[in-house]
């Protein structure tokens, strides 16, 4: 939505609640009534119920549940996050939308939504379960001052922002973070982070942090193959989550977190990302990137980002990256 749809929709969301006449609107655009209710017609086909009173004008009745950039923007509190949003009804992958933008030249905090996708993906090429309007499947381009060792710290970055919004739903002790990139709820897996990134040398050139969180899916709508590890925030809450406000303090309480890494490094959020790590001590089993496989007790986070684990030959080792099973069948 731009130019004068957008603008009428200010107009009426400012009024709150009361009518502005044709007139009225007219003149704020520049435009005649006709063209004014060109705009209304533009409006409805996007879901607003706009009410046409005789005499009285128009009046905004009720907003749709779509991720509309007038939506984010108009509570939206960020400096630099999510600014520019491109938005789509329905792609591919946020995060392929989102590469071609950084390829492209976009801006540090050019952020993509969908409100649902056809191949959306998770870390090690596994598909991510995208229904229509009523998730968060967002993507971002990054172009922070980072060298590539530095860089999975983010995912663990991006986590914590996640599990820090998703706890503000939540009693205490619910939410968690399962390394690197997972927020479960009670155990069961709610939110996946992807990064991918471009380098030169050992300097980032820009990151794209994809994030997907179940919002206001029913658990038992899910694949089988999600329903046994996977749940949403409404099906925990037992009640809708208004999405526009989830992702705005996504994108709020993301900002500030990186805005953090990127001055002092992970050190100044470790602390906020060890209150949801619980890991340490619990048996697990990690398929690496490359095929192999350790299992052990995990013992820990190390500054890059690397989990530990002490094996049962009574060695530690260290995972960059990988994907993880806890025993006793936590996902």
């Amino acid at each position: 939505m731009r130019g004068g749809p957008a603008r009428v929709l200010e107009t009426l969301r400012r009024a709150d609640g009361r009518s502005c006449s044709g007139e009225t609107l007219s003149r704020a655009e520049g435009v005649s009534r006709a063209q004014v209710w060109k705009h209304i017609e533009t409006l409805r086909a996007l879901g607003y119920d706009i009410e046409a009173c005789a005499g009285e004008g128009y009046r905004l009745t009720r907003t749709p549940d779509r991720l509309y950039p007038e939506e984010i923007l108009a509570g939206l509190a960020t400096r630099w996050l999510a600014r520019e949003i491109h938005w789509f009804d329905e792609t591919d992958s946020t995060n392929r939308v989102a590469l071609e933008l950084a390829r492209s030249g976009a801006p540090h905090g050019t952020t993509v939504i969908a409100e649902s996708q056809t191949a959306g993906r998770g870390r090690l090429g596994r598909s991510f379960f995208s229904p229509p309007h009523l998730n968060l499947y967002t993507s971002i381009v990054l172009r922070p001052t980072l060298t590539t060792a530095s860089a999975p710290t983010w995912i663990l970055a991006a986590a914590t922002a996640c599990a820090e919004t998703i706890d503000g739903y939540c009693a205490p002790g619910e939410v968690e973070i399962k390394w690197p990139n997972d927020v479960l709820l009670r155990g069961s897996k709610t939110s996946g982070i992807l990064m991918e990134l471009a380098a030169e040398a050992t300097q980032v050139s820009f990151l794209v942090l994809g994030i997907g969180i179940n919002l206001n899916v029913d658990r038992g709508d899910l694949p089988d193959e999600f329903r046994a590890h996977a749940t949403s925030l409404s099906s925990h809450l037992h009640a809708p989550v208004d999405r526009i406000a989830f992702a705005s303090s996504l994108y709020l309480q993301l900002e500030g977190v990186l805005d953090a890494c990127a001055e002092r490094g992970f050190d100044a959020v470790r602390t906020r990302f060890e209150r949801f790590f619980r890991m340490r001590g619990r048996e697990v089993r990690v398929l690496e990137i490359d095929g192999g496989e350790t299992a052990g007790r995990a013992v820990g986070i190390d500054p890059d980002g690397a989990l530990r684990i002490r094996t049962a030959a009574g060695r530690e080792k260290r995972v960059i990256a990988g994907d993880v099973t806890l025993a006793k069948g936590n996902a």
